[in-house]
């Protein structure tokens, strides 16, 4: 928990998504490295003249400067990029992907617990959207996964969830937590091609997969990521289920 409150602090931060606030101001709703999940009101950044303008822009990694407001709310004295993301911000398919990402943590309660792991998670899933090199069609699904597994709900991959079988498994369910043989199938099917770019992904070739392009599975994989996103958030996403219906242009 932090420990004061009231203390101007800077802190970095990547931008979920902002909202007007009164005849000029902004708020943004933030994950930041040491204090959580916050909103900032950015006084006057709706007026043209404002240095503020589009420095909280959604999917912005930023370095903010902060005093306590009222209530929750953080009141910003500067803010300044940490990163360009010139790639992302100049493909809708990136920017769609990186959407549905910060919906996902932006379904997180407000409690100003910090986490660093959670953006050090979403500092990657940033970093990956604006890499050329990289496919942004999986990135949600990856993270979604990713962050069930840091947050204590790793799907179990190796063996049945309900009778804990070796396989072969034929489905996957959120609720039970993992992949199902036949005889215990339920939930959504599972493709072996879907199985393997999961087990892919948490086994540490996700930079593998992204390089690729048309992956097989990639499509029931985005479906079972979002359904389990969603079973451990209690919410429904969107963002995220609209995502994959968005086709990446010729040239990425």
């Amino acid at each position: 928990m932090m420990s004061s409150r009231r203390t101007e602090f800077s802190d970095d931060a990547v931008v979920l998504r902002n909202y007007k606030s009164g005849e000029a101001d902004r708020v943004a709703v933030l994950w930041t490295r040491e204090h959580g999940k916050i909103r900032v009101l950015a006084k006057g950044s709706r007026k043209p003249s404002s240095k503020l303008g589009g420095a909280l822009d959604p999917l912005s990694v930023v370095r903010v400067n902060l005093v306590q407001g009222k209530g929750d709310l953080y009141v910003t004295r500067n803010v300044s990029h940490l990163l360009t993301l010139t790639t992302l911000r100049a493909s809708y398919h990136r920017i769609s992907a990186g959407y549905a990402v910060v919906e996902g943590i932006d379904a997180i309660p407000l409690d100003d617990v910090a986490d660093e792991g959670i953006f050090d998670l979403l500092i990657r899933v940033m970093a990956s959207l604006d890499d050329p090199k990289f496919d942004p069609t999986l990135v949600p699904a990856a993270f979604f996964m990713k962050f069930l597994a840091y947050d204590g709900s790793e799907p179990l991959l190796e063996e049945c969830a309900g009778c804990g079988s070796s396989g072969p498994f034929f489905a996957f369910d959120a609720g039970v937590g993992g992949v199902l043989c036949s005889t215990c199938r339920r939930g959504s099917p599972l493709s072996p091609e879907t199985y393997k770019l999961l087990v892919r992904i948490m086994g540490g070739d996700l930079a593998g997969v992204l390089r690729e392009r048309n992956v097989p599975g990639s499509a029931e994989l985005v479906h079972l990521a979002h359904a389990a996103m969603e079973n451990h958030l209690g919410k429904r996403l969107k963002v995220a289920r609209m995502t994959p219906s968005i086709q990446p242009s010729s040239h990425e």
